[in-house]
């Protein structure tokens, strides 16, 4: 693989996971405003400034997961890994879709459950390819990790 094609792989297999990002804050910033402030949350939820670096640093650090498999030329397993990645990325945005566009916590919830399976399908599958792409991952599969006790919470908080 050239120098060149492998740097333009890279920058759109960022620029996917921080589109991805952009998609799910274009929900976040109706919400966040009014409806979610408004909501009951636990003493341990992180200040709203928090989620956006974050997010912002764990769609970095995805792309560049995906990037190192992709590098892994002709294998099904790198097929698989990254058809596995992309639907983990569609969950992910759907997620700030139900739980902050349609301002369902409770179904929110049922899908991070979903999208966090399918994070720990695509490490698994990722470990396959490229370990390393795998262990950049694992931040990501915490913070989901985190976000759905804290989604679970809010659901349980406000009924």
């Amino acid at each position: 693989m050239t120098t060149a094609r492998s740097v333009i792989g890279l920058v759109v297999s960022v620029a996917l996971c921080l589109g991805t990002g952009l998609i799910g804050s274009l929900f976040t910033a109706r919400s966040v405003g009014d409806w979610y402030v408004s909501l009951s949350k636990p003493a341990w939820t992180p200040p709203s400034w928090v989620f956006g670096p974050v997010w912002s640093a764990l769609y970095v650090v995805m792309g560049i997961a995906a990037w190192l498999v992709w590098r892994q030329a002709g294998s099904s397993a790198r097929t698989v890994a990254l058809v596995v990645f992309a639907l983990q990325l569609a969950l992910n945005a759907a997620w700030s879709a139900i739980f902050f566009g349609l301002r369902m916590p409770g179904w929110a919830f049922g899908e991070i459950v979903v999208l966090w399976a399918a994070i720990l399908c695509a490490v698994i599958a990722f470990w396959r390819v490229n370990p390393v792409a795998a262990w950049l991952l694992l931040p990501y599969l915490a913070w989901v990790s985190f976000a759905s006790v804290l989604n679970f919470a809010i659901w349980r908080m406000n009924g």
